[in-house]
């Protein structure tokens, strides 16, 4: 069992038969009345995001997690096609529960796939990707008082981010998976 004096943020926890994966957790200890735990839980199933509070030291079932090596095939509107690297297996999910990591892996990449209880879950990303920009206006000087400013950009995966003015078609940028923003050239 696990307690919630053991939580780390990225661990998957069962409550009431739902698996969920921790996103953020608090340890609250008010002047009066038991600690409790506030966290941030992404439903594994349909990636929803729900706030939900616990007694401090509560336990749950811990899940077991496994990370293997898949290459991202193709998507094509309803499915993502993936294929185990080692076996040559080749596994569809649908679409709209892989959206979000899906906007920053081309396909062919491999991507590190994580099985929950043996099934396929999520794709797990690393903290930035390097993308190069497929369309974006050009940038002229002085298009802002300040000096500085922004233009939306559209990446070879199809997602799109806004850089600033300098960034231009055919760069290569680097992006914050988690927030989806503009980190640098690459």
């Amino acid at each position: 069992m696990i307690s919630t004096n053991q939580f780390k943020n990225g661990n998957h926890i069962e409550v009431e038969g739902t698996v969920f994966k921790i996103i953020e957790f608090q340890h609250v200890k008010p002047g009066k009345g038991g600690a409790f735990v506030r966290t941030k839980l992404r439903r594994t199933t349909d990636g929803n995001v729900i706030d939900r509070t616990f007694r401090a030291g509560e336990k749950f079932r811990p899940i077991h997690t496994e990370a293997r090596k898949m290459q991202f095939l193709y998507a094509d509107g309803t499915d993502a096609h993936f294929m185990d690297e080692e076996s040559y297996e080749q596994i569809a999910l649908p679409e709209e529960t892989m959206a979000e990591p899906l906007k920053w892996v081309k396909p062919n990449e491999t991507v590190d796939m994580l099985y929950i209880d043996g099934n396929p879950a999520d794709i797990q990303l690393g903290a930035s990707v390097e993308l190069e920009v497929t369309h974006t206006e050009p940038g002229v000087r002085g298009d802002t008082a300040s000096g500085g400013g922004n233009k939306p950009a559209t990446l070879e995966t199809g997602a799109t981010v806004n850089v600033p003015l300098f960034v231009n078609i055919g760069d290569r940028i680097k992006v914050d998976t988690r927030s989806g923003s503009y980190m640098s050239r690459a």
